[in-house]
């Protein structure tokens, strides 16, 4: 049997998790369709989940079609889980992008289209929603093509589009020149004499689809099944790919949940080789660890599992590598995962940290490693994507750890860098330095972090060393102004120690405060994070809007008018884009369409408190 692994992605609301129902429902896998607002959905499988209506969690679900098993990946919509997101492409052979054919492309559904095209994964458009008053075709395929930048390819055509009574049949025409723009071979046989024979289109939208140059669409409803059989037959023959022939296992760690006795199960992806029971393998991570699997169970029967050998091309859930983490590769070493999404740009804390807090959090944060947890006295700061993902790991800590917490307001992350030069020397014995040893440390401006030398590497103890470098980076993620220090070069200029009396530990205590003091000297200013921002609303909407963004510290560098529609782009502050879009509704009488990515950072007039 052949395997598929696939992802559902959307706009929050869009119908993703209904849609995978509807799927799940055609193939057999179960008898009635759930329903969000009811809570009996096969892939919100929490109970936060089920009361809050929304996917936070990624789940695995698998059903088959024809000689293919397709394992579905539904993902979460809302912007505060896109972590969730960016993990599962990692793994996916294709994507299902679901696109309301009433709200049309929002903008979740452009971030996440341009993630799929940097990945250069092939993507299949299911529109939804045609059984709604407002929905569109021919228009939606327009938007669609303009909007995401992808060639769109109608699968299906819609009679009484826009009422309860919507049908969908296929397409009885092929776009024979969007498939030529995309193949001089294909365009020599379509302007030749002789007619294309109807498979050789279909050839050339499978081969075209595979790489990602067009993106075939299918109307239908979520809520009916309308379309649902025509892309679940579509799925296998668009999608597929050819599984990699080479005998070693590869494979890569894309969640993590916890088991009955809170111990780690891994979901892996096999991309080559194979993986069962009790093997023994090698576990790539921070460091390279040799770990004996215990149990491996492979999606069967839509969330069922079975305990067998996890072959090429399959998805398992993997028991014994207890120090598993998210982004690990298992057997042959690969390449490390680069982010597709900004990290987070805001963060709250908790005050007092209650016992048993942190290690609640970091738990949490095994499960979604963007969630940095960090730890200083008796304050811990926790970054996150907005206020949803907040108030979401506030009733989880609740739920499963029997923590009541409140959290302080959300602010955005700044970050520091020096603007001169410091030094600072601690030797030993000089009155003010406890700790045995002798260190001092020049900074100044830099690219990233560097850490350079001007003392022989043999003029201390390698250990000694090696701890003063360690201790640097983890010194840096709080400078003077409580922030982040970033582009700083360090170089160690004097060292010294007492033997034996000296150790590694002596080095470790006294490299903040030299570190510290050097900066100090140096001067640092606060950056904040500023996105940069694309906009599409009515025209005559701008004139208000633009005085809103000028407002919020917005720099706005381009703009065009298209009819009706205005287009505009530029920066503006990150912190200040969750408030940008609460009001943008009310701006553009609810028809404005924003798209924001992290970009840099600037400087602040007035550094934020930390």
């Amino acid at each position: 049997m052949h395997h598929l692994n696939i992802g559902i992605l959307a706009h929050i609301d869009a119908g993703k998790t209904s849609l995978t129902e509807q799927l799940l429902h055609h193939a057999g896998v179960i008898d009635h369709v759930g329903r969000v607002d009811t809570g009996d959905t096969q892939t919100d499988s929490m109970d936060l989940e089920r009361r809050r209506g929304i996917t936070i969690r990624s789940a695995v679900v698998s059903f088959v079609v024809g000689d293919t098993r397709i394992n579905l990946i539904d993902t979460p919509g809302h912007p505060d889980f896109i972590s969730e997101v960016e993990r599962a492409l990692r793994v996916l052979d294709g994507v299902v992008l679901v696109v309301s054919a009433v709200e049309g492309v929002q903008a979740q559904t452009r971030v996440l289209m341009r993630a799929l095209t940097r990945l250069r994964l092939p993507v299949v458009i299911f529109a939804n929603k045609i059984d709604r008053t407002g929905a569109r075709d021919t228009g939606l395929l327009t938007e669609l093509t303009d909007r995401l930048g992808v060639a769109c390819v109608p699968m299906s055509s819609v009679d009484a589009i826009g009422t309860a009574a919507a049908r969908t049949r296929p397409a009885t025409s092929w776009p024979a020149e969007i498939l030529a723009e995309h193949s001089d071979t294909f365009l020599s046989a379509y302007l030749s004499d002789r007619p294309v024979p109807a498979e050789d289109y279909r050839a050339e939208l499978v081969r075209q689809t595979r790489l990602g140059l067009v993106a075939p669409v299918y109307f239908g409803s979520a809520r009916t099944g309308e379309g649902v059989a025509e892309l679940a037959t579509g799925l296998p023959e668009l999608l597929a790919t050819t599984p990699d022939p080479r005998p070693e296992l590869r494979a890569s760690v894309f969640k993590i949940e916890r088991g009955r006795a809170r111990e780690k199960i891994a979901y892996v992806r096999v991309f080559s080789g194979s993986l069962g029971a009790r093997d023994h393998v090698q576990v790539h991570g921070e460091v390279t660890s040799e770990a004996k699997v215990t149990a491996v169970r492979v999606f069967e029967h839509g969330v069922d599992t079975v305990e067998a050998r996890a072959e090429t091309g399959q998805i398992a859930k993997v028991s014994g590598l207890k120090d598993i983490r998210i982004g690990d590769h298992i057997g042959v070493a690969g390449r490390a995962d680069a982010a597709h999404f900004p990290p987070p740009g805001l963060e709250t804390a908790v005050h007092p940290a209650s016992p048993g807090l942190f290690a609640a959090l970091q738990e949490l944060a095994e499960q979604d490693p963007l969630i940095t947890v960090r730890q200083d006295d008796h304050t811990i700061t926790v970054r996150l994507y907005g206020e949803v993902q907040k108030e979401v790991i506030r009733d989880l800590l609740a739920e499963q750890h029997g923590l009541t917490i409140e959290f302080a307001d959300t602010r955005t992350i700044c970050v520091e860098r020096p603007t001169g030069t410091g030094t600072s020397v601690w030797e030993i014995g000089d009155g003010r330095n406890p700790h045995y040893a002798t260190l001092g440390l020049r900074v100044a401006p830099g690219t990233g972090l560097t850490f350079a030398l001007e003392v022989e590497l043999g003029s201390l103890p390698l250990a000694f060393h090696k701890a003063i470098e360690e201790t640097t980076h983890a010194a840096l993620t709080r400078g003077p102004l409580g922030w982040e220090v970033v582009d700083v070069a360090v170089t160690v200029t004097h060292t010294g120690y007492l033997s034996p009396v000296s150790t590694a530990g002596d080095f470790r205590k006294v490299t903040p405060l030299a570190l510290h003091e050097a900066l100090r000297r140096a001067g640092t200013e606060v950056l904040e994070p500023i996105s940069r921002f694309e906009l599409e609303l009515p025209a005559d909407t701008v004139p208000a809007t633009l005085s809103r963004l000028v407002e919020l510290g917005a720099v706005v560098t381009e703009s065009a008018i298209r009819g009706e529609r205005a287009e505009l782009g530029g920066t503006v502050p990150t912190g200040q884009v969750h408030r940008f879009g609460l009001q943008l509704p009310g701006l553009s009488r609810g028809e404005g369409l924003l798209t924001t990515e992290v970009s840099g950072y600037r400087p602040v007039q007035s550094a934020p408190g930390a």
